[in-house]
C-alpha cells in the first residue's frame, strides 16, 4: 500500500498550474523533506510520534513494534477502531444522561447528576409533545435545520410509542423519554460521521480521529444540545473541500449554517486562504453553493412563518451577555455598570452588540494578516480553528456545547494529545462547576466566583491552544502534520494543497 486510503489525493494529483512542493512563492520555501524510507508504514504511528500516546501504550505492551505489520488488518482498521472508541465514549455519555431522560427532574437531578440537556425541557416548550410542526405551529429559537432535526426525533419517538402500544412487547416509556432516546441515537450517528470525516481529513494520520472518538468533550456534551448535527455538516463541508469539490463543500457548509450559524466562519477561513493562493474562483463557487443551500432550506419557512422564522435573529440581537462570556464577567465585576448598564428585559444591548461586532472584525483582520504574512500558507484546519476559537472568545454567547465546534478543528489543526486533553479537561471541569452553580449554595452548590474561575481557566486553555497553533503557522517546521510525513502540505487543502502564493505580505527575497 503506497498511500493512505483515507487521505486526500497524492501530490501527483495537484492542479497543473501550481507546483506540488512548497505553497509559498513570495518567501523561501522550507527545505524539502527526505523521501519516505523503504519499509516505512503508510501512515503515521501515534506511539512513535506522540509522547502521550507512547506512554498510554505501556498499558497494552508498549509502542508499536518497528517490524510490526501495519495497514493490513481485515477488520480492525483505524476507522473501525476509532468508531469503537466513539461507541464506548457515547455509551458512557448516555449513562451520564440517563437520570434526566424521563423528564422527571425532581430534586434538581439535572444539576446533581450533571445530566442537564436542552432537548428535554424544549420538548414541551416547542410543542413537540403535541406533534406541533416547528415554526409553522410553534416558535423555535433555533435555525431551521435544527428545528427539523427535533421534529424528526419527535416523529421517531411517537413511532416507538405507537409500536410499543400496539405490540405490547416493548417497554412503555414517557413520550419525552422516547423523544430523548431518538435524539441521542440521531446525535450518535452524527458523532460517528464526524469521526469518519476527521479520519478522511487527516491524510496519513488516520489515528488522529481517535482524538475525536475518545474526546472528553464528546462525553460531556454529545447530548447537551443538537450541535453535533451542525458540526457533522460543517466538517463534511471541509471534507468535500479537501476532495476538491467546492460546490459540494458549499452545499454542506450552507446546510450547516441552516443548523447553526458558525459554519459561516469556515467560509471566511477558506476565503483568506484562497485570497493568498489566488484561488478565489473556487471559493466563489463554494460560497454561491452555500448561499443557495441555505436559501433552499430557509426561504420556504421564512415565507410561510416569517415571525417564527425570525425569532432566532431577534433573540440573538436582544440577548444579554451569556454567563460564561468574558463580557458577563466584566459586567458582573462592575456591578452591572459596564457597557449598556441595567436595561429593561427584552431591550437589545446596543453597546454590547457594537463592541462584539468590532471585536469580531478585529479578529478577522488580525487573522487575515497572519494568513498573508505567514512564511508558508497555513493549513485550512489551522485557520478555521483560530477563527472559530477567537470568535467564541470575543462573542457574547458561548453556550457550553458550542465547544464541540472546536473539537474537529483543534484535532486537525494541532493533533497533539497533551494540549487537547488539557483543554477538554478544563471544559469538563467547567461543566461540573456550572451545574453546581445552577444548583445554588443553599443546596450545596458553589458561588458564582467559582464559576467565573472555571470560565477563566477554560478561556486560558483555549488561548494557549491558539498560541500553539499560531506558533506552528509562523514556524511551519514545527507543524506536526507537515513534519510527520515527507512532502505533505495540507491534507485538507483540496484546491489549495500545493498551490503557489499569489498574494502575501512578505518581502520578496532576491534570487
Amino acid at each position: 500500500m503506497s498511500s493512505s486510503p483515507t487521505g486526500p489525493s497524492a501530490p501527483a494529483d495537484q492542479p497543473a498550474d501550481g507546483p506540488a512542493a512548497s505553497p509559498a512563492s513570495a518567501a523561501p520555501a522550507p527545505a524539502a523533506p527526505p523521501p519516505v524510507p523503504a519499509g516505512r508504514p503508510d501512515r503515521v504511528v501515534p506511539t512513535w510520534s506522540d509522547p502521550v500516546a507512547a506512554q498510554a501504550s505501556e498499558a497494552v505492551g508498549g509502542p508499536w513494534g518497528r517490524h510490526a505489520v501495519t495497514g493490513r488488518a481485515l477488520f480492525w482498521t483505524p476507522l473501525r477502531i476509532c468508531l469503537l472508541y466513539a461507541t464506548v465514549v457515547l455509551a458512557a455519555a448516555w449513562l451520564k444522561q440517563a437520570p434526566c431522560a424521563d423528564g422527571n427532574w425532581a430534586g434538581s437531578v439535572q444539576y446533581t447528576h450533571f445530566c442537564y440537556s436542552d432537548t428535554v425541557p424544549l420538548f414541551t416548550l416547542h410543542g413537540l409533545d403535541a406533534a406541533a410542526v416547528p415554526y409553522l405551529d410553534s416558535a423555535v429559537e433555533y435555525p431551521v435545520l435544527t428545528g427539523a432535526f427535533t421534529a424528526l426525533a419527535a416523529l421517531l419517538g411517537r413511532a416507538y410509542g405507537d409500536l410499543a402500544t400496539a405490540a405490547g412487547l416493548l417497554p412503555q416509556v414517557p413520550p419525552v423519554q422516547a423523544y430523548y432516546v431518538a435524539t441521542c441515537l440521531l446525535l450518535t450517528l452524527c458523532a460517528f460521521l464526524l469521526v469518519r470525516e476527521v479520519l478522511a481529513l487527516a491524510g496519513h494520520r488516520p489515528w488522529d480521529a481517535a482524538m475525536v472518538g475518545l474526546s472528553p468533550l464528546l462525553l460531556v456534551h454529545a447530548f447537551t444540545n443538537w450541535d453535533l448535527f451542525a458540526v457533522a455538516l460543517a466538517t463534511g463541508g471541509l471534507w468535500a473541500w479537501a476532495r476538491s469539490r467546492p460546490v459540494l463543500a458549499g452545499v454542506l457548509l450552507g446546510l450547516g449554517v441552516a443548523a447553526k450559524f458558525y459554519p459561516l466562519l469556515l467560509l471566511g477561513a477558506l476565503f483568506l486562504l484562497c485570497l493568498r493562493a489566488g484561488r478565489v474562483r473556487e471559493w466563489l463557487r463554494a460560497a454561491v453553493a452555500a448561499g443557495a443551500a441555505w436559501l433552499a432550506v430557509d426561504l420556504p419557512v421564512a415565507l410561510l412563518a416569517p415571525e417564527n422564522w425570525s425569532l432566532f435573529f431577534r433573540l440573538n440581537t436582544a440577548r444579554p451577555a451569556d454567563p460564561d462570556s468574558i463580557w458577563n464577567i466584566l459586567i458582573t465585576a462592575s456591578d452591572g455598570r459596564f457597557l449598556d448598564g441595567p436595561l429593561p428585559e427584552g431591550t437589545p444591548p446596543v453597546l454590547l452588540n457594537t463592541v462584539v461586532a468590532v471585536c469580531v472584525l478585529l479578529v478577522c483582520a488580525g487573522l487575515g494578516w497572519l494568513v498573508l504574512r505567514a512564511p508558508v500558507r497555513p493549513r485550512v484546519a489551522q485557520v478555521a480553528f483560530l477563527l472559530v476559537a477567537a470568535f467564541l472568545l470575543v462573542t457574547k454567547v458561548w453556550s457550553p456545547q458550542y465547544s464541540l465546534w472546536l473539537l474537529p478543528l483543534a484535532v486537525l489543526a494541532r493533533p497533539r494529545w497533551r494540549a487537547l486533553l488539557l483543554w477538554q479537561a478544563a471544559e469538563a471541569v467547567l461543566w461540573v462547576v456550572r451545574m453546581l452553580w445552577y444548583l445554588g449554595t443553599e443546596d450545596r452548590g458553589v458561588g458564582v466566583e467559582w464559576f467565573f474561575l472555571a470560565v477563566t481557566v477554560r478561556d486560558l486553555a483555549v488561548v494557549v491552544l491558539m498560541g500553539l497553533v499560531v506558533r506552528d503557522v509562523l514556524h511551519p517546521d514545527g507543524d506536526v502534520v507537515r513534519t510527520s510525513w515527507p512532502g505533505v502540505d495540507d491534507p485538507a487543502g483540496g484546491p489549495l494543497d500545493g498551490a503557489p502564493d499569489r498574494l502575501t505580505l512578505r518581502r520578496r527575497v532576491p534570487a
